[in-house]
Parts: C-alpha cells; structure tokens; sequence
C-alpha cells in the first residue's frame, strides 16, 4: 500500500492486500490480478466489489484507504477472499463487506479480516461506527459479524444491519 494503511492491516495468520483499480480491473477481465488464489478465485463478492471500486474510480472518488483488498493467508501466500469499505465514511461512519472462496470457509478467516478492516475505520476522527448488512438466510455472514464484535440493528431493504461501535 501507498498510504501506510498495509502495516495496520495484517495479523499473523492474514495480510490485507489492497486491490487498485489496475488489480480490479484484471480481476473482472478473469485475471487472477498478481495474486494465487486458493479454489481458482475470487469469488462473486470480491469481482462487485471490484466492479464498485472501478466505478469510484472512473468518477475521480476512488481513496485506496477506503477500498477493497485481497485477503492473503501468511503462510500459504494464497488469497481466499476480499474484504473493504463501500467507500470512505460519512456522516460518522462507513460500510463494510467480505467474502471467501469456498474453500476458506470456516477458519476464522473472514471473522478476522472484518475485525482488521473496522479496528482500522474506528481508529480515524469522525468515524464513530461501522455497518455491515446481511442476506437474512446468511448466518454464516451474521455469525461472522457477531465474532467481529457487531451487534444487529434492525433492517434496511430487506437486509439485516448490524453495526459496531
């Protein structure tokens, strides 16, 4: 990362890599983007958002901070999903979303890669919480936020809100 953020994202187990524009846009031609991806990802979740963050950046509103990034496991040196922002905050707070291929599923992978990525928004000035929503028949995902420290909070079009302070 250009902006410093890389040191603040990675764990012993995981790093956060960010995906800019140039990786978003080889993602979406079916590229694997400079990466090694575990099941031949990425998965649909990691390609819209990807998808969004080329539209951000076409409009001149793209802040790498404030994106998408691959999810790296340390030790394989594989990606297994994506994690970031749906864009930067606002009105005191920002959105978050996730996925993993299938084969990463149920290691703590995407719990941890949430925690990194909303430690890292509540530690800016103005952000005082973040959200993240969910299909209703999701619970791996609401299961996923309730291990990240977020606490459901009602409904919006349909999805379920969770957020943390």
């Amino acid at each position: 990362m250009t902006d410093g953020t890389a040191e603040l994202l990675h764990t012993e187990r995981i790093e956060l890599r960010p995906i800019t524009p140039t990786v978003a846009a080889a993602l979406r031609a079916g590229g694997d983007g400079g990466l090694t991806w575990l099941d031949g990802g990425p998965f649909e979740g990691t390609l819209d958002a990807c998808g969004g963050l080329l539209k951000a950046h076409e409009a001149g509103l793209y802040e790498e901070a404030w994106g998408a990034f691959a999810i790296v496991v340390t030790a394989e040196g594989v990606a297994v999903g994506g994690v970031g922002f749906h864009g930067a905050p606002r009105g005191g707070s920002c959105e978050i979303g996730y996925d993993l291929v299938p084969g990463a599923r149920g290691r703590g992978l995407a719990t941890e890669a949430a925690r990194l990525v909303t430690a890292y928004a509540l530690t800016h000035p103005g952000v005082e919480y973040v959200v993240a929503h969910t299909e209703p028949e999701n619970v791996a995902s609401q299961a996923v936020l309730s291990r990240a420290g977020f606490a459901r909070d009602g409904e919006t079009e349909g999805l379920f809100r969770f957020i943390r302070r």
